[in-house]
């Protein structure tokens, strides 16, 4: 008996058959982590950060690791990748470091993408265990008047040692993550999560250093456990949450210190503040977060609220906790990663 074979049928079970075990070898490869050491002695892996994150495709299904040794790396990094975990060997050891002040730059660039020491431009980026530096103010005492193309009146610019300098600036980046990372600058915008549309970032065990508005998320944002402490300006934190109503920053178990008069927060545009377990230092300033004049329309009122907050010296009225004035009226318990992020976020 003869057996009519259909060529056509043969062809298509072949393409499954190589779809198939593609998919296989591609699956299993997304089951094992990618790690890539950077050595700044050159003895293992890449000796430069940025060329260990170029070495990279663009995305993966899987997190790439990153693991940075110990030493002082002076480099600006740029990551426009997804799904990558910069881990360093020791937060205390691990240093990136550059010297940046944003006015400066902004006199020869049209925006911000490279303001910082750490600019992110991709989603789902952790840092662990690193310390991110950006020593602009540390280094300069004075003023320095530079060549400003972007002055078309002077062509000139005062640079001084109290304006921005970003340890951390985001573009468009999401579900950021950074757990025992020291940021550190002299003044303004140290930490800057700027994604207003979308953006979702979490901090924990994080030391935050700076001036006016160093830690200044927009969007949504969840700190724990975190130390903040104020070298210079007139407040500490920031929020911008004007492109949703449900944007929030929460601070838990966080601690506040700084020079003597330090102020804690301001805002002016649509923020919401949440403040839970937090401690101040005897030397914070009796001032309220505050409206700094604008001419923003603030569409969802004053949203600011505290729960069981205390400073050493003795606490403030103003700090007393008024939960219940929260839309919800929720509970301090309640008020964690899954309630900030409304589960679309679990990091």
């Amino acid at each position: 008996m003869k057996i009519k074979i259909n060529h056509s049928i043969i062809a298509i079970i072949s393409l499954l058959t190589v779809f198939t075990l593609a998919y296989t070898q591609l699956h299993a490869l997304g089951k094992t982590p990618v790690k890539i050491i950077v050595d700044k002695n050159g003895k293992e892996g890449f000796k430069s950060i940025q060329d260990a994150i170029n070495s990279l495709p663009d995305s993966s299904l899987q997190p790439r690791i990153i693991f940075i040794k110990r030493g002082i790396y002076a480099e600006k990094i740029f990551i426009k990748k997804s799904n990558i975990i910069i881990e360093g060997e020791n937060e205390e050891n691990t240093i990136i470091t550059q010297s940046i002040a944003r006015d400066e730059w902004r006199c020869d660039h049209r925006d911000d993408w490279g303001v910082a020491t750490m600019n992110i431009d991709g989603n789902d980026i952790t840092l662990t265990d690193i310390t991110i530096v950006n020593n602009y103010g540390f280094e300069h005492n004075g003023n320095r008047v530079i060549a400003c193309a972007a002055d078309s009146i002077t062509h000139k610019k005062i640079i001084t040692p109290y304006g921005h300098q970003m340890a951390l600036r985001t573009a468009k980046a999401t579900r950021l993550k950074a757990v025992n990372v020291h940021f550190k600058s002299f003044a303004g915008d140290t930490v800057s999560p700027w994604n207003v549309d979308d953006g979702m970032f979490y901090f924990k065990n994080c030391t935050m250093e700076g001036g006016v508005d160093f830690y200044c998320p927009r969007g949504w944002a969840y700190a724990e456990n975190c130390t903040f402490f104020a070298n210079t300006g007139p407040a500490s934190i920031w929020h911008d949450g004007s492109k949703n109503e449900d944007e929030k920053t929460v601070l838990k178990n966080c601690s506040f210190d700084g020079y003597k008069g330090f102020k804690l927060g301001r805002y002016h545009k649509d923020a919401q503040f949440y403040l839970i377990d937090c401690t101040f230092s005897k030397n914070m300033a009796d001032q309220d977060i505050y409206l700094v004049p604008t001419a923003n329309v603030i569409k969802w009122g004053r949203r600011i609220y505290y729960f069981n907050c205390h400073r050493k010296g003795g606490d403030y009225g103003w700090f007393k906790n008024n939960l219940s004035e929260a839309q919800g009226n929720p509970s301090a318990d309640s008020i964690n990663i899954s309630w900030v992020f409304k589960g679309r976020w679990n990091p």
